[in-house]
């Protein structure tokens, strides 16, 4: 079986990723979630160029252990950034600069495990636009902005989803996990 790519993020019930500002202190790291779960799942992770140069090898300064654990996790796993800038590869991660579907298509046919599309908003768009997304999972944080940065945007054509699964957590955030309706 083909691996899977699964977009995995947090958003507000307005619809939002990120505030104006780029903030993301409105988003929950509930223990309950099971992040590791899903970290034990996937073995490669893809980025945007902006999202990997504030992600990509982000270090919490808090010694909050959960979260320290969580980001040392992430760091273990093959990265794959998508640039059109960017070329050099280093021994972090490999940047993909052109041929975005033959590439993933290549990736999604080696062994391994899930694969987690982190974004950011472009990567997201183009992705789904691509029909490349398998399975999104999305938390839905108990808040509305009313600004910042949308999770779907310039989506041209219409994309039916199914309900896999449904889980609501102690902190008020409900995942909801949809896989792309391929009939």
């Amino acid at each position: 079986m083909n691996r899977r790519i699964i977009l995995d993020l947090a958003v507000t019930l307005d619809g939002y990723i990120e505030g104006k500002n780029g903030e993301i202190d409105w988003c929950i790291m509930d223990p309950d979630m099971e992040f590791n779960t899903f970290l034990n799942q996937i073995d490669t992770i893809l980025y945007g160029r902006k999202s990997y140069d504030l992600w990509g090898e982000f270090i919490p300064d808090s010694e909050h252990t959960d979260e320290k654990e969580f980001w040392d996790k992430v760091h273990t796993k093959e990265k794959y950034v998508f640039s059109k800038t960017k070329k050099e590869t280093d021994n972090k991660a490999i940047y993909i600069n052109d041929n975005i579907t033959e590439e993933v298509i290549k990736l999604k046919n080696k062994p391994g495990k899930d694969i987690w599309l982190y974004g950011g908003a472009n990567l997201i768009t183009t992705f789904i636009s691509l029909g490349l997304v398998d399975e999104f999972r999305l938390s839905i944080h108990p808040v509305i902005l009313g600004e910042g940065k949308p999770l779907f945007m310039d989506v041209k054509q219409r994309i039916n989803l199914k309900t896999v699964d449904t889980r609501t957590f102690n902190s008020g955030v409900v995942q909801v996990i949809y896989h792309l309706d391929r009939k």
